[in-house]
């Protein structure tokens, strides 16, 4: 530590000098001049590991170069704080961000980085409706503030994209790309993603999610059903058959992690009855006496010598149960015994009219495979149920996928979902905590794309909307439980989340790219002296320090009052964070004595004492502080 505090770096996490700080970590012999690395001396050390043809196999398209330059450019915005738009903000671990997700993914680097266990995402489908990205996608934050209000604007604008452009597959490459490298970063080695796609992108994502994550980590392609009315749409131009089906990939974050054992419930069999005939089949053989009924308008289910070994099997029961009436516990339990000795046993049981019922056994669980047929096609009941009408949100996906995504993690896990749409990931995570008593966390990312309505004005209020229903809906369920239904010792659930919203950094970059002449110099110096931009408040600056000195936005802060003036202090004091604009020597004193490891001062909080900040870099060296920043 100089004489001089160091100047806290306000963008986001840098991830291509990570990279070249790991390889030269790796590989110091590759160092060349200024830092830069030697890919010849990469090679030598490699050997022949490197593969130096010009024929590779890969995939390749329009715009993929400029995918790694997006990637490296660093985001300067900021994630400002909105209570009145939250519930619970200041205990909720949960997060409900509003903005582009490029944007905030680059944002979340330092903070979450490594951190999160399953990411679900259902991004657009390339359908040439829906609503995509930036037309200027390397330019995202200022398009995003133009588009939203924030900024003037100079035309550009989201836009949608169309297969009459030439570069149909290549924009939504571009759109994907980017996002899925960003999301890697953030998955702990334990991780996973779950992609849900159709069939028009759907080889472009494997071929891209295996170079992202490693084509060793491609673990399935499952299949769901999809909505009657996709179906349905396809059929208008009559050139192909419907495609009834839309799939979920899934990637790890590591070859080596393994999932648990995953299961479904066994689909429930209806009884088979007297009068139940197979339909569009008829059988006389199936039509036979049995106790004293011949069916004539339908036929048994089995053959008759099936029918009359169930029967033995059934008096079997009873006289091995010794009762002359069974309940069906008693009925269930003979059967598994039995079933658990290998022996293949059919029942028969009278049913309350006194008619025979091929006995059907209670439903067991199955192994899952990839093939999911067995769950609804969306979530619109739920959000009708919640909203009390037809028509919120197009096609939400169905919470019970997402219950069976969040299966294959733990109880008290982070879950990211960037394109969050209504907000189904959060249902899912706020009610599966609710049956087994999790501790999941979620953190949800939707641009505020408009809807058209008055009441909910873009797809983020319908989001915010849901979830704030969703926590309504269970806490007054809880409500009128009775008191000795809950369990005691089970966690507190966090039904609450807090709202952030993208926005430009509350301090004003230094502009190194003005013209060289004297009065835009001056007019430079000059907005440099109030470097934070008007209409900020203390809460909105303090998030931004956290944010990007890698703590997470949910971390816990408490206001102190020192020498009094007000000081924050965060992850238990060890980092300190005074945002005062009149700085003292009885408050850096008195910042010392709390003994914490971080420290970060506004600048202009020293007014140009540089004496008082000497002594400030000073005091904070004697006393262990091993960091001391201005911003």
């Amino acid at each position: 530590m100089t004489d001089q505090p160091e100047k806290m770096d306000l963008a986001s996490h840098d991830i291509a000098g990570e990279k070249r700080r790991e390889l030269l970590n790796l590989f110091p012999e590759i160092r060349a001049e200024g830092g830069k690395i030697d890919f010849e001396r990469l090679r030598l050390a490699l050997g022949e590991a490197v593969d130096v043809g010009r024929e590779r196999y890969g995939m390749n398209w329009p715009g993929k170069a400029d995918c790694f330059k997006t990637l490296q450019q660093p985001s300067l915005g900021t994630l400002l704080p909105c209570p009145e738009e939250s519930v619970n903000f200041d205990t909720s671990e949960n997060l409900i961000i509003e903005g582009d997700n490029l944007e905030v993914l680059k944002l979340l680097q330092k903070s979450y980085l490594g951190k999160v266990k399953m990411i679900y995402i259902d991004p657009p489908y390339n359908t040439g409706n829906d609503f995509i990205y930036p037309d200027n996608y390397t330019e995202s934050l200022q398009t995003y503030l133009e588009y939203t209000g924030q900024v003037d604007g100079d035309g550009r604008k989201f836009s949608t994209n169309t297969d009459t452009d030439g570069r149909f597959h290549s924009k939504w490459l571009n759109m994907m790309y980017p996002r899925l490298y960003l999301a890697r970063n953030l998955l702990r080695e334990d991780g996973f993603i779950f992609i849900s796609i159709d069939s028009a992108e759907s080889d472009n994502l494997r071929k891209i999610c295996d170079e992202i994550f490693g084509e060793e980590n491609f673990r399935n392609e499952c299949v769901i059903r999809r909505g009657p009315k996709s179906v349905q749409a396809q059929f208008e131009t009559w050139d192909r058959l419907g495609i009834a089906h839309e799939k979920v990939i899934i990637y790890s974050k590591s070859p080596k992690y393994r999932f648990p054992k995953q299961t479904r419930p066994r689909e429930d069999v209806k009884s088979g009855t007297w009068n139940n005939h197979w339909r569009g089949t008829n059988r006389p053989t199936m039509r036979y006496e049995l106790f004293g009924v011949v069916p004539d308008s339908g036929q048994w289910r089995w053959g008759k010598g099936r029918s009359l070994q169930a029967i033995t099997n059934y008096k079997k029961m009873h006289l091995e149960l010794g009762t002359k009436s069974l309940t069906q516990e008693q009925i269930d339990d003979y059967y598994l015994k039995h079933l658990e000795s290998g022996e293949d046993i059919d029942f028969l049981r009278l049913s309350n009219s006194g008619r025979p019922e091929h006995y059907v056994p209670p439903a067991e669980n199955t192994l899952l495979n990839d093939a999911w047929f067995d769950l609804p096609i969306s979530s619109s009941k739920e959000v009708r149920a919640l909203f009390g009408e037809k028509k919120v949100f197009d096609n939400p996906k169905p919470t019970a996928l997402i219950k069976r995504m969040l299966g294959f993690g733990g109880k008290d896990e982070v879950v990211l979902d960037f394109f969050a749409g209504s907000g189904s990931t959060a249902q899912a995570v706020l009610d599966l905590n609710t049956e087994d008593d999790g501790n999941r966390k979620f953190i949800l990312v939707q641009l505020p794309e408009p809807t058209g309505r008055e009441d909910y004005l873009t797809i983020a209020d319908v989001c915010k909307e849901r979830v704030r229903r969703v926590i309504k809906k269970l806490n007054d369920e809880d409500a009128a439980r009775e008191p000795g239904l809950f369990d005691e010792n089970a966690p507190e659930q966090d039904r609450g989340f807090r709202v952030f919203k993208l926005a430009e950094s509350n301090f004003k970059p230094w502009n190194a790219g003005v013209p060289h002449d004297e009065k835009a110099l001056v007019r430079q110096l000059e907005l440099h002296i109030d470097h934070i931009c008007p209409g900020r408040q203390a809460e909105d600056i303090l998030y931004e320090i956290l944010l990007k000195s890698g703590f997470p936005l949910t971390a816990p802060v408490e206001m102190l009052t020192l020498a009094g003036k007000t000081v924050y202090s965060a992850v238990g004091g060890a980092f300190l964070i005074c945002l005062e604009r009149e700085l003292t020597i009885e408050l850096i004193r008195a910042m010392t004595g709390r003994k914490p490891e971080r420290v970060v001062c506004l600048d202009e909080g020293f007014a140009g004492n540089d004496q008082l900040k000497a002594n400030a870099v000073q005091f904070f060296k004697t006393k262990g502080v091993t960091s001391f920043k201005t911003v």
